[in-house]
C-alpha cells in the first residue's frame, strides 16, 4: 500500500495546502486501498489561481513563440525520461494496465511534440497589394486565461496533451481542474513542466468539487473553457460559460458503434475488436461497446468474441502480465454492474458475464471482468446510453441499411466503425456515417494528433475541436491589418490637391 499522503494545489509553481479542511479519497484501484486525499479547494483559492494565470498572461504572450516553443523540447524530454514513473501513475491511481497507461502518457507526448511547432501552425495569412497600394496580414494573437476541466478516464493525455501545450505555445496561460479520483498524474506532469522552465503562473493546478469549479465558468478573467465528460455536465458547461462570453469546447459522451458485414473476416475483427471494446475496461470515449453484426454471420463472430475475451487475464493493474486491470472505483463498479443487470432485464442474453470477477490477492479491487450482452435491440438502454466500462453490446441486424440506420439514430456520435471487404459499402459507410471519428477495419478510429478529435451530435458542443489546427485556432484569435504607405510623389500631389485618393472597395 502506498503511504497515505495529502495532496497539494499549485499556484505560480507553489504547491499549497488548501484551507478548506476538506479532502477527498484518492484510491488505489487494484487494491481498493486509499493512497491519497485530494484537496477540495476553496472558491478563494480557485480564484488564486485565476488571478496567478492572469497575471502570468502578460510576460508569457509576449515572449517569442521559438520560446514559448523551446519549453515543450524540454517538456517532452522529461515526459520521456519519467515515462515509466508516470504510465506507473496512471496504472495505481486510475486501473489502466501497464501498457494502457504508457499509451495514455505517450499520446500526450505526441501533443507536446506537435506544440513544438506552434511556430509554424500559428502563422497567419497575408495579401500584397489587396487594394491600389493596401496590403493586409493576418496575426493569430492569443487570448488570455484558459480553464480545463478534465475527467478521470485519462489523466495524463487530456490535460497534458489535448489543452496545456497548444495553449501554453499559443501565448496563453491556463487554469486546470484536475480530476480529483486521478490526480497525482497530472500533478507530477505538472511538476516536470516546472522543472522544464515554465515561469510561475503559467499553468496552475486545483482539485474541488463542482460547487468550487463553477466559478471558472463566470469569472470575467477566464476566456475560454475546455472540458471532457458526461454530456448533462458538458451541456451545462457549454450554456454556462458560453452565456458568459467565453469560448468553449465540450467532448462529451458516446456510444461508438461497429458495424460488421458478412464479408469481413471474423476472427480478425472480433481479436480487434475484444480490445476496442475492453482495453482501458471500456472506460474510454472511443471504445466500441456496441456492435451491429449482420445476422448470417452474428453466431459465428459471437463464437470468436467469446473466446478472446475469456483469454484476457484480468489482475492487478501495475502487473505486466495484466491485460484488463480494474475500474477506477468502486462507486463506479457498482454502476456497472447496475447497467449489466438493466440489459437483462430489457431482455438482452448475457453470453459472458464479468460481474463476479475477482483477483487472487487484490479481493478488494474494483475489476469488472469482459461482459457480451447479445440481442440487444433498439430502445433497450444497455445499447443506447454510456456505460464507460467492459461491456459489449451485440445488435443482429439484417444488412448494411438497417445496421448504419441503428447507428445514424444514437445520440452521439463520436466514432463509428465498418469491417467489411467491400469497397462500395466502406465508401457508403463513409459517407453517410453521423460519426465524426470514423473507422473502416479499424476499430478504434482516434486520429493522430495533427488532426481534430473530432464528436458531432451530442458527443460535442462548440465549434473548434481539440488537437490540430482547430487546436490552435480555439487558443487564438484573428487579427487583421491593412496598410498603406505614400511615395514622396504622393505627398506633392496631395499639397496642391491634385491626389484624388484610392477607393478600397469592402
Amino acid at each position: 500500500m502506498t503511504q497515505l499522503k495529502r495532496l497539494k494545489f499549485c499556484v505560480s509553481n507553489e504547491w499549497k495546502d488548501t484551507k478548506s479542511g476538506t479532502y477527498m479519497p484518492v484510491t488505489d484501484s487494484s487494491t481498493g486501498e486509499v493512497m491519497a486525499e485530494a484537496p477540495c479547494c476553496t472558491v478563494e483559492e480557485v480564484e488564486e489561481a485565476i488571478a496567478a494565470a492572469k497575471n502570468a498572461f502578460p510576460a508569457w504572450s509576449q515572449k517569442p513563440v521559438q520560446q514559448r516553443a523551446e519549453l515543450m523540447f524540454k517538456f517532452k524530454y522529461l515526459l520521456d525520461e519519467h515515462l515509466e514513473e508516470l504510465a506507473t501513475l496512471v496504472a495505481t491511481e486510475l486501473g489502466k494496465n501497464m501498457e494502457e497507461s504508457r499509451g495514455d502518457v505517450i499520446k500526450a507526448i505526441e501533443v507536446v511534440e506537435m506544440a513544438c511547432a506552434t511556430p509554424i501552425l500559428m502563422q497567419g495569412d497575408s495579401l500584397l497589394n489587396v487594394s491600389t497600394g493596401h496590403d493586409t496580414v493576418m496575426y493569430r494573437e492569443p487570448i488570455g486565461v484558459f480553464a480545463g476541466i478534465v475527467p478521470y478516464n485519462f489523466p495524463a493525455m487530456i490535460p497534458f496533451g489535448w489543452m496545456i501545450p497548444l495553449c501554453i505555445t499559443t501565448g496563453n496561460t491556463f487554469v486546470l481542474k484536475a480530476a480529483s479520483l486521478v490526480p497525482q498524474t497530472a500533478m507530477r506532469m505538472l511538476e516536470l513542466l516546472i522543472e522544464a522552465g515554465m515561469p510561475k503562473g503559467v499553468v496552475n493546478l486545483v482539485t474541488c468539487s463542482r460547487k468550487e469549479a463553477e466559478v471558472l465558468l463566470k469569472h470575467p478573467d477566464i476566456k475560454g473553457v475546455s472540458y471532457v465528460g458526461s454530456t448533462t455536465v458538458g451541456r451545462h458547461i457549454y450554456s454556462t460559460a458560453a452565456a458568459h462570453g467565453k469560448r468553449v469546447q465540450a467532448l462529451c459522451e458516446a456510444k461508438n458503434h461497429g458495424l460488421v458485414l458478412k464479408d469481413a473476416a471474423l476472427e480478425r475483427v472480433a481479436a480487434g475488436v475484444i480490445n476496442s471494446s475492453f482495453g482501458c475496461a471500456g472506460q474510454r470515449c472511443m471504445a466500441l461497446p456496441v456492435l451491429c453484426v449482420e445476422e448470417e454471420v452474428a453466431d459465428e463472430l459471437l463464437t470468436h468474441l467469446v473466446r478472446f475475451a475469456k483469454e484476457r487475464k484480468v489482475g492487478c493493474a501495475y502487473h505486466p502480465q495484466t491485460e484488463l486491470g480494474p475500474v477506477v472505483s468502486e462507486e463506479h463498479k457498482k454502476s456497472i454492474i447496475k447497467w449489466i443487470e438493466k440489459g437483462v432485464e430489457e431482455g438482452a442474453k448475457l453470453v459472458l458475464d464479468g460481474r463476479n470477477c475477482v483477483v487472487e490477492g487484490f479481493e478488494k479491487g474494483f475489476f469488472i471482468g469482459p461482459t457480451i450482452l447479445d440481442h440487444v435491440k433498439p430502445g433497450m438502454s444497455v445499447g443506447e446510453s454510456e456505460i464507460f466500462g467492459p461491456v459489449l453490446c451485440i445488435k443482429r441486424v439484417k444488412d448494411f441499411e438497417e445496421g448504419l440506420e441503428i447507428m445514424n439514430s444514437s445520440e452521439f456520435a463520436n466514432g463509428s466503425v465498418i469491417f467489411t471487404q467491400s469497397g462500395y459499402h466502406a465508401r457508403e459507410f463513409v459517407s453517410r456515417t453521423h460519426g465524426g471519428m470514423v473507422g473502416v477495419n479499424v476499430g478504434i478510429p482516434v486520429p493522430v494528433s495533427y488532426f481534430p478529435f473530432a464528436g458531432h451530435k451530442n458527443s460535442f458542443f462548440g465549434d473548434l475541436h481539440v488537437m490540430g489546427k482547430d487546436g490552435v485556432s480555439f487558443y487564438t484569435e484573428t487579427k487583421c491589418v491593412t496598410s498603406r504607405w505614400f511615395s514622396e510623389e504622393d505627398e506633392k500631389c496631395l499639397k496642391v490637391g491634385t491626389w484624388e485618393g484610392t477607393i478600397v472597395r469592402n
